[in-house]
């Protein structure tokens, strides 16, 4: 990659990064208008989402060592192409099945979308200016999953749900033009060995068991259990496995755990309180859906922001100490916030909201900035593809969370406040990960990662 830095390339994968994590939240909108124009149950309907987010979780660390084997060039048209070409699928299906696995190949682009955003973003730009790189595609990945919503609400009133859709294919054709223009011809492209389709059947054995007993279980179920469990065997066979490899040696490498765990527990942090503050609004609050969402953009009007002044401050400061502040200020967003007391008013809830949005972008960017720069040169597509799929578990697992708190007090306020208090405790374990983790480097050479970069300017700057 040049010298220079590609501004334009960034931009342009953080473009369609949004694009498809708004797909995964967008669609739930439409769900009535797709039951109701296809003539189907809602159990059905459903699959519109999972077949999404199964297989875009299931191949995220396949698709991460598949990165790490063929040229980003190649990588990056053929997923933005064929994310672009199944969301056109998605649109024009004549039923529910061709819509349900039109979507599943979605996802399965998604998820290499998701693993070589990073990829890109640490290659596109000279060392010093990584964090503000990865500022940039990890604000505006998260910024996808609020808005969509909101979003996907006033494209499927003003033109259809199938608008959902059709919309990608313009910004996929942007992208696409931007790739070829912005990345140079490297290794060729090959296709995944079985292995790499193994250990995405494997995997995604385990999801689609884990998933589903937390579902039961927030259900109060009594089968989840045995769904739990049965997740266990897959993920066993799956370390056993060749295919495990790089992803152990990622996690065990010095400095890369905790800044993954941090991902983690900031998605789940995040997609909790997504999930519970809406009802607080408009059961306990007594708000309208409107002023409750015009309520909740404090959110993401405050962490897109403060993700790019985030990036600013990885680079010239530090990426670690950057994050730490995030989940401080996280934590205290997220404490504020636990009361959910009924006598506040929307401005009450706006700055809480807003304090615990300037902790997401400060923490998250430079989280992914460490586990980048920290990852081995030829591990850069695993350690994508790792920090994508801590954060769409992040995702998964909070709504299940919060609700089997929830429904222990029967839906009641009280519950909402119940829950409230393991969310905080995200923060708390985000900011705990984050000061147990330093690479062996920084502990011997002082301020090792002082830009983000540590052991990564030293490998970028070798032409990683």
């Amino acid at each position: 990659m040049p010298g220079e830095n590609r501004w334009t390339l960034v931009a342009g994968v953080g473009l369609v990064v949004f694009m498809a994590t708004l797909d995964a939240t967008a669609v739930a909108v439409a769900l009535p208008a797709i039951e109701r124009g296809y003539g189907v149950t809602t159990s059905v309907t459903e699959w519109v989402v999972l077949g999404y987010l199964l297989p875009l979780i299931a191949v995220s660390l396949p698709a991460g060592r598949w990165l790490d084997t063929v040229g980003l060039r190649g990588a990056h048209l053929l997923v933005t192409v064929g994310f672009g070409l199944s969301s056109l699928a998605a649109g024009l299906a004549p039923g529910i099945g061709w819509l349900i696995a039109a979507r599943a190949v979605q996802g399965m682009f998604a998820g290499i979308l998701f693993a070589l955003g990073p990829v890109i973003a640490t290659r596109a730009v000279r060392p010093e200016a990584g964090g503000r790189a990865m500022g940039v595609v990890t604000s505006l990945g998260p910024l996808g999953a609020v808005s969509g919503p909101v979003l996907g609400g006033l494209i499927v009133e003003a033109l259809g749900w199938q608008w959902i859709f059709y919309l990608n294919l313009p910004v996929c054709l942007a992208v696409t033009l931007i790739g070829l223009t912005g990345l140079p011809a490297d290794r060729p492209l090959v296709p995944p060995g079985r292995g790499l389709l193994a250990e995405a059947a494997v995997l995604g054995a385990a999801l689609v068991a884990g998933m589903l007993g937390l579902s039961l279980a927030a259900g109060r179920h009594p089968a989840w259990l045995a769904l739990a469990i049965a997740a266990v065997p897959p993920l066993v066979v799956w370390l056993r496995m060749e295919a495990s490899r790089d992803t152990r040696e990622l996690v065990r490498a010095p400095g890369v755990a905790g800044p993954l765990a941090t991902v983690l527990l900031i998605s789940l942090g995040a997609a909790a309180v997504d999930f519970l503050v809406p009802f607080h609004l408009q059961s306990v609050a007594g708000l309208s859906p409107s002023a409750a969402g015009l309520t909740l953009l404090a959110f993401p009007a405050a962490m897109v922001p403060a993700g790019l002044l985030a990036g600013v401050l990885a680079d010239r400061w530090s990426a670690a100490g950057t994050a730490r502040l995030g989940a401080l200020a996280l934590t205290a967003g997220l404490a504020l916030l636990a009361p959910l007391d009924q006598t506040w008013d929307p401005a009450d809830v706006r700055w809480r909201l807003a304090l615990a949005g300037i902790g997401v972008g400060f923490a998250n960017g430079p989280a992914v900035t460490l586990i980048m720069s920290r990852a081995a040169a030829r591990l850069l597509g695993t350690a994508g593809a790792a920090q994508s799929l801590a954060r769409q578990l992040g995702f998964s697992l909070a709504p299940a969370l919060v609700t089997t708190v929830w429904a222990g007090y029967g839906y009641a306020p009280a519950g909402l406040r119940a829950a409230m208090l393991p969310v905080t405790a995200t923060g708390v374990l985000a900011l705990a990960a984050l000061a147990v983790s330093r690479p062996v480097r920084q502990a011997r050479e002082g301020d090792g990662d002082a830009t983000g970069t540590g052991q990564g300017r030293s490998r970028r700057a070798s032409g990683a």
